[in-house]
C-alpha cells in the first residue's frame, strides 16, 4: 500500500530537490560558461556579454587552436601516461593490496607501515629531482610511469574492501588446489571491481592533470604533456592569440572570430577538461554499486 505523503514530506523532498537541482546547476555552468563562451563571436566574450547562451556561433577557435604546432603530439603524451600509468597503478594497487591482507606475507607489517609512513611525510622537492636525476628519468617518458605505480592511498582502499569479502571464498579455493595468484585472478579481483573502478578515476584523473614533473623534469618539447603545454598558452595567451591571427588569412576570416587571449585560454581549457569528462560516465555505475555493497545485511 502506498503511504499517503503529509504536508511534511511534501515540503521536504520540495526543498530536497531544489537544494540538490541547485546545486548540480552550480557545478555544471562552469563548464557550460566555458563551453558557450568558445563557440561565441571572439570580441563579444572579450567584452564578457556572453553569460547565459551563445552568440555568433562559430567553431574557428577549436580549428585554429588545435593547429598549434606541438598540441596534438602532447596529446599524445598525456594520452600515452594517463592509460599507462592508470593501468599499472590500478593493477599495483589490487595486487598489494590482496597480498597485505594475508598475515602469512613476510615482513607485511614492516612493509604495510613503511607504506603508510609515505602518506604523512615527504622528503621534499629537491631531493626528490636529486633521485629522479640520479635514476636517469629526466627527459624520459618512465618519470611520468614509475613513480605513480605504488600508490600508498589506492593501496590501503583495496586492502580494506578486500577485507570485507567473506573468507569462506577463498578458503573454498584453496581447499581445491587454488593457490594465492589463481585466487586473486578468479575469485578475487572480480568482487573488487567497484573499488578498481575508482582507484581509476582518480588515478587517470590524477595523471592527465598533471604538468609539474614536467615543468621540473622534461626540457625536451618531445616529452611535454598537454597541461603543461595549457599552462604556458595560459601565462603567454596574448602571444599565442597574436600567433595565431598572424597565421590566419585576414581577407578571409571573419574579424569578430579572429582569436583574442581570451578564446585561446577558454578554448585549449575547453580542450583539456573534455577528454577526462566523457571518461567519468562509463566509471558512474560502478560507484553506485560500491556504494551499496554492504548496505544490505542478511
Amino acid at each position: 500500500m502506498k503511504r499517503k505523503r503529509s504536508a511534511g514530506d511534501v515540503l521536504f523532498h520540495t526543498l530536497n530537490y531544489s537544494f540538490f537541482g541547485l546545486f548540480t546547476i552550480t557545478c555544471i555552468f562552469p563548464f557550460y560558461y566555458l563551453f558557450i563562451n568558445t563557440i561565441s563571436s571572439n570580441d563579444l566574450s572579450t567584452m564578457g556579454y556572453i553569460t547565459f547562451y551563445p552568440r555568433g556561433i562559430h567553431f574557428d577557435n577549436y580549428v585554429s587552436v588545435l593547429k598549434i604546432k606541438g598540441l596534438g603530439h602532447a596529446a599524445g603524451v598525456s594520452l600515452y601516461r594517463t592509460v599507462v600509468g592508470t593501468l599499472l597503478t590500478v593493477g599495483a594497487s589490487a595486487f598489494l593490496g590482496y597480498l597485505f591482507t594475508k598475515s602469512e606475507m613476510w615482513g607485511r607489517q614492516f612493509m604495510y607501515r613503511s607504506l603508510v609512513v609515505t602518506l604523512y611525510f615527504s622528503a621534499g622537492l629537491i631531493p626528490w629531482y636529486s633521485t629522479m636525476h640520479l635514476l636517469g628519468l629526466t627527459n624520459n617518458y618512465l618519470a611520468y610511469i614509475l613513480p605513480t605505480i605504488i600508490a600508498p592511498f589506492n593501496i590501503i582502499l583495496v586492502k580494506t574492501f578486500i577485507e570485507a569479502v567473506p573468507p569462506s571464498l577463498e578458503e573454498s579455493a584453496a581447499l581445491d588446489g587454488a593457490g594465492y595468484m589463481r585466487i586473486f585472478r578468479s575469485i578475487i579481483f572480480p568482487l573488487i571491481t567497484p573499488i578498481l573502478a575508482t582507484i581509476t578515476i582518480f588515478s587517470a584523473v590524477s595523471q592527465w592533470n598533471s604538468f609539474i614533473d614536467t615543468a621540473w623534469l622534461m626540457t625536451d618539447k618531445k616529452y611535454y604533456t598537454l597541461q603543461y603545454l595549457l599552462w604556458r598558452y595560459l601565462n603567454e595567451s596574448s602571444s599565442l592569440a597574436a600567433l595565431i591571427k598572424s597565421a590566419q588569412n585576414l581577407g578571409a576570416v571573419n574579424m569578430q572570430n579572429m582569436q583574442t587571449p581570451t578564446s585561446v585560454r577558454m578554448t585549449v581549457t575547453m580542450i583539456v577538461v573534455l577528454p577526462i569528462l566523457l571518461v567519468y560516465p562509463f566509471f558512474q555505475r560502478y560507484f553506485v554499486k560500491g556504494i551499496m555493497i554492504g548496505a544490505v545485511k542478511g
